[in-house]
């Protein structure tokens, strides 16, 4: 017989007596399911929108394999939650062969039905593990929030409160001639891709202790701080008298975009004691338009954390702009300026900036110098760092006193802990009462609503350190 015959009849025979051996399962009644996780936590979940999926396995720890009777749903049919077994989908699989050492994986998701209620509900369920005639079980917890849906609509003069968070969806835009206003404590969560459009006006109206915020729908804590969850918002041509107080802005692509100048006697952004933070593109990217900012955190973008372009008229007092964008290699700077720009036909256009002042303010970041003017010689580009700590290398020069005025330009403010949002000073900041007194009685109280007035001179930056006696 041919040797390579021979091989071949040996490893078929062998193959057949194995598929032979009967399995041997663990009947025992001690025999135990070891779970990843005894429950399974969803965070605030959107009415009517799914949430995003969870996972946990379920691992037999035995020598010999376990047959499962039945994976079940408590609530069946009628449970708002759904399960994927390893590639089977629905409420129930029954008899599961779970080998020895091996792990079986369980995905969960919830969809809940919209109650009519402003306040939070609690959706339970369980999932019910049958083996060796005794249950185990894995909790299921959602919390579910009705919202207000906005699917891509066209929104005229009207006001949104804090009773409900506002779901967008598809975008939405603010139509021209038309105002809205949002009340202290309101949530503004959009979907992935989503953005606000600003045509009228938009009037944000927080407080210190009822911040208004806008934000992806993302909720889970890995979330949290993750930039480009939404599109932000932009402030568009014909936009203007649009103010944002005590705002918090995150997570998005562009914070705010300015592109108009509707209106000369009055700013088109008033941005004040507001935090825009986490952008994989720029904090506020402004096109010839008017910007009056005052106690504001502009923080830890992937390009510019503002930008000042194509002219206009700018005004920041007691702003803190730090950059330490950590997702990737950033190569532009904090602070942005210029006062041309070069057209689709490669000329170039001249856009003046006529004032853009920087009071009390810090700009700092993780780059060697985080402030540049990009001026071309046959514009205006009027601007003024007056008591402002700012970051620059050797090259950059501050010499001349019409554009620098009791500057910092190669010390660190000692931030606290800013790769973790944390941009208030501490105890050995040199920032601390540096400030222009006159910009300290004009702007009193700081993003915490410290009083700046109360000590020698004012901190700079949009936090004031008060130190305890």
């Amino acid at each position: 017989m041919p040797k390579h015959l021979f091989y071949l009849i040996f490893s078929v025979l062998v193959t057949f007596i194995i598929s032979c051996e009967k399995e041997e399962f663990n009947t025992s009644i001690d025999a135990n399911l070891v779970f990843s996780r005894d429950t399974v936590l969803f965070d605030t979940v959107f009415t009517t929108i799914g949430s995003s999926t969870q996972r946990f396995t379920v691992k037999n720890p035995y020598n010999k394999n376990l047959k499962i009777s039945s994976i079940f749903l408590a609530g069946s049919k009628d449970s708002p939650y759904r399960l994927n077994i390893d590639g089977f989908s629905g409420t129930r699989l029954n008899d599961i062969d779970l080998r020895k050492k091996d792990s079986l994986y369980i995905f969960v998701e919830v969809t809940i039905d919209p109650l009519n209620k402003d306040l939070p509900m609690v959706v339970k369920d369980s999932i019910v593990f049958q083996l060796n005639n005794k249950q185990q079980d894995i909790k299921l917890i959602s919390y579910g929030q009705d919202v207000n849906l906005i699917n891509g609509e066209i929104v005229e003069t009207e006001t949104w409160n804090s009773s409900r968070p506002y779901l967008i969806y598809n975008s939405m835009l603010v139509d021209s001639l038309h105002t809205l206003t949002i009340e202290a404590g309101t949530k503004l969560y959009f979907h992935n891709g989503s953005r606000l459009y600003v045509a009228g006006t938009i009037i944000a109206n927080g407080t210190f202790e009822s911040p208004i915020t806008f934000q992806g729908d993302r909720l889970e804590n890995d979330y949290e701080n993750i930039p480009g969850q939404w599109d932000g918002i932009w402030l568009m041509a014909g936009s203007k008298d649009n103010i944002f107080d005590f705002t918090e802005i995150k997570n998005a692509i562009i914070g705010i975009q300015v592109d108009t100048l509707a209106n000369t006697s009055k700013p088109t952004l008033l941005l004040s004691n507001s935090k825009i933070e986490n952008m994989t593109s720029a904090g506020i990217y402004a096109q010839g338009t008017t910007i009056e900012a005052y106690n504001n955190l502009i923080a830890n973008c992937g390009q510019y954390a503002v930008a000042l372009t194509i002219g206009g008229s700018y005004e920041f007092y007691h702003c803190t702009i730090g950059n330490y964008w950590s997702y990737s290699t950033r190569t532009t700077p904090s602070l942005l300026l210029t006062n041309y720009y070069i057209d689709i036909n490669g000329d170039t256009q001249i856009r003046d900036i006529n004032k853009a002042i920087f009071g009390n303010c810090i700009v700092y970041g993780n780059k060697e110098s985080e402030v540049y003017i990009d001026r071309h010689e046959n514009g205006t580009l009027d601007f003024k760092f007056d008591h402002t700590l700012i970051k620059v290398n050797e090259e950059f020069s501050t010499s001349n006193p019409l554009n620098f005025v009791n500057i910092i330009s190669h010390e660190s403010p000692n931030f606290i802990d800013p790769f973790n949002n944390n941009f208030e000073l501490d105890t050995l900041s040199i920032a601390k009462d540096k400030g222009k007194i006159e910009y300290g009685i004009q702007f009193p109280f700081d993003l915490n609503l410290q009083n700046r007035t109360l000590d020698g001179a004012p901190d700079l930056g949009a936090f004031e350190r008060i130190e305890n006696k």
